[in-house]
């Protein structure tokens, strides 16, 4: 045991004497109440300690103990469904031991070391043989097998750190706490159904692989036109009240990701609340249980220690790469990273470092680059492949996205859904413009919607060209306004509105409309874009805009993502012949009239 004296305190940030072989990061108990701190840097025989608890009270010369490892957390069984603080203490537990204020120096355990868990043993891969004794093993195998929640099934791997290759015991199928002892190696090392991981430290993985899939939420503007893949990184920015939260949500409830790890880092207390009571009471629209039966929540508000904010990211990305491991598709929504980044200028401040732009330390872009890149679509060590989407929410003082968090953040995702804050005082849902945003992803999952649909990649190219000449011409209708424009630029502006009205609206509230299935979106969207060409066509041949306006078949377009289920679509069709049967009506009685 390595101990030490502090020698000054400021804020969240201790200096200490006496640690020098001590490494870096490693855990330290501080002061008489033991506080959880990690050393973050050795100078001189001088130790400075990030303090993750308040340190009111504390003074010079209280001892420092340390653990002698890394800060890590513990993986096992029973992590789906538990409410985190920033450093994995489980607050329902928390809060049940000390009651509504977390206790300096409170701590229990972060899983269930009582719960007895039903293992079931898996088969060995070179065989197909159950697992027994004297069977050889390897860094991220898989053991067995046990139901976390109603939709999780958990793997139980050996460890990337183990270095026996043979089993010398095996406990076989039955009911273990999560720190029971199941094998143990030639070497003597023992294994149970928990182990514990850095959290500044990536997990191995034995290939990363090229993004290939999307990830499906059922939003409209995201899936057609801004779609993210499986592995993928993407940034939410907007100013506040343009709807960055309430986009996570409604991706956390409808992807089709196997794990949801929602990160609240320095958000209000009042919107982590709404989380913490509206996702029990969420159903899984594809399993019909609980949603919290595959999420981890991870609370850190803002009146929480600033210095836990800051390691509270860390700890999302390695719960979501241990799941990865297993080989499921897990999202991470982190709420906000500009909360982050300012919990990093607190603490550089603290340590006297030089400031960047706003303040902000030289090695924010570092420190972003370390969290996106841990994104990604891999083969995991147990040969299964799995993936880390990263969905970060930014939070630029108003609005302003040249803002440096903002601006950094651009390098390292490929994906970036711009909120609008016009689109947000209309109520338009999701208030992501399609002006600002973009999505490199496009390309690489082509060949999925290819097989899916392939007009997905066409009518997407097309309906984005619209847009972009509809705010042209919206400059120009601002000045001379709409009636001195020609037909074919005023039907750009109507089939412009439809796309925006029945298509990139989506109302989170309405039963059929919350979710639409991509047979749905691709239908929709090109029902409209025909409308456009049959609608150009017979505008080019001398008919006037108000007739082709006044169809009623515009109006069935515009309703139809409100008023067809995903499991009715052949209802489409139905509205795919109307617009058939108008248009060419509308054709007939024009060359009557040009006839007579």
């Amino acid at each position: 045991m390595i101990t030490g004296k502090i020698t000054r305190i400021s804020g969240p940030i201790v200096y200490a004497e006496g640690l020098e072989k001590c490494g870096l990061y490693d855990v330290v108990d501080v002061g008489e109440k033991k506080l959880i701190g990690e050393i973050i840097r050795q100078s001189e025989g001088k130790a400075t300690i990030q303090v993750y608890e308040d340190v009111t009270g504390m003074h010079v010369g209280e001892q420092v103990v340390s653990s002698e490892r890394p800060l890590s957390l513990k993986l096992g069984p029973g992590l789906v469904g538990t409410i985190y603080d920033g450093i994995q203490r489980p607050l329902k537990e928390m809060y049940e031991d000390g009651g509504v204020f977390l206790l300096p120096g409170q701590r229990t355990e972060p899983i269930d070391n009582k719960k007895k868990w039903e293992f079931i043993p898996a088969a060995h891969p070179s065989d197909g043989k159950e697992m027994c004794e004297g069977f050889s093993i390897a860094p991220g195998m898989v053991l067995g097998t046990v139901q976390e929640t109603g939709s999780i099934v958990h793997k139980i791997m050996v460890p990337p750190t183990i270095r026996g290759r043979v089993l010398k015991t095996f406990a076989g199928k039955g009911s273990y706490t999560i720190d029971e002892t199941i094998a143990t190696t030639e070497l003597g090392e023992n294994i149970s159904m928990s182990q514990y991981w850095p959290l500044r430290k990536p997990r191995p993985f034995s290939q990363k692989l090229e993004v290939s899939q999307p990830l499906v939420t059922g939003l409209r503007v995201i899936d057609v036109f801004f779609p993210l893949s499986k592995g993928g990184t993407a940034a939410i920015p907007g100013g506040f009240g343009t709807g960055k939260t309430m986009t996570q949500h409604a991706i956390a409830k409808w992807c089709d990701a196997d794990l949801i790890v929602y990160i609240g880092c320095g958000e209000r207390g009042n919107e982590m609340t709404d989380v913490l009571t509206e996702f029990p009471t969420l159903i899984d629209p594809r399993t019909g249980r609980s949603l919290m039966e595959r999420t981890i929540l991870i609370a850190n508000t803002s009146n929480m220690p600033v210095a836990a904010r800051e390691v509270s990211l860390y700890s999302g990305i390695t719960l979501a790469e241990y799941y990865r491991d297993m080989g499921m598709h897990v999202a991470i929504m982190a709420d906000s990273t500009s909360r982050w980044a300012e919990a990093l200028r607190e603490l550089s401040g603290r340590m006297e470092e030089m400031p960047a732009e706003e303040g902000y330390p030289a090695y924010l872009p570092t420190r972003l680059a370390e969290f996106y890149e841990r994104a990604g679509r891999v083969n995991s060590l147990c040969g299964k492949e799995g993936s880390v989407s990263v969905i970060g929410a930014v939070s630029p003082a108003g609005g302003d996205f040249s803002e440096p968090v903002t601006q950094h953040t651009k390098r390292f995702i490929r994906c970036f859904w711009a909120l609008d804050r016009e689109l947000a005082n209309a109520r338009h849902y999701p208030a992501i413009g399609w002006i600002d945003s973009y999505s490199e992803y496009a390309a690489e999952i082509k060949g999925w919607w290819d097989k899916f649909d392939p007009r997905w990649s066409a009518i997407r190219v097309q309906a984005l060209d619209l847009l972009k000449r509809e705010q042209r011409l919206q400059q120009i209708v601002r000045l001379i306004g709409a009636d001195a424009l020609p037909d074919s630029d005023r039907l750009i502006l109507t089939v412009c509105e439809m796309i925006k009205n029945g298509f990139l609206q989506q109302n989170a509230f309405d039963s059929i409309d919350a979710y639409a299935v991509p047979e749905k979106q691709v239908n929709i969207l090109l029902l409209m874009m025909t409308f456009y060409e049959k609608a150009l066509k017979v505008i080019k041949s001398g008919c006037p805009l108000l007739k082709v306006t006044e169809l009623p078949v515009r109006n069935e377009i515009i309703r139809a993502k409100s008023e067809i289920p995903n499991d009715k679509l052949d209802e489409l069709t139905t509205i795919q012949n109307h617009l058939d049967d108008q248009m060419a009506e509308l054709e007939r009685m024009y060359r009557k009239d040009v006839a007579l």
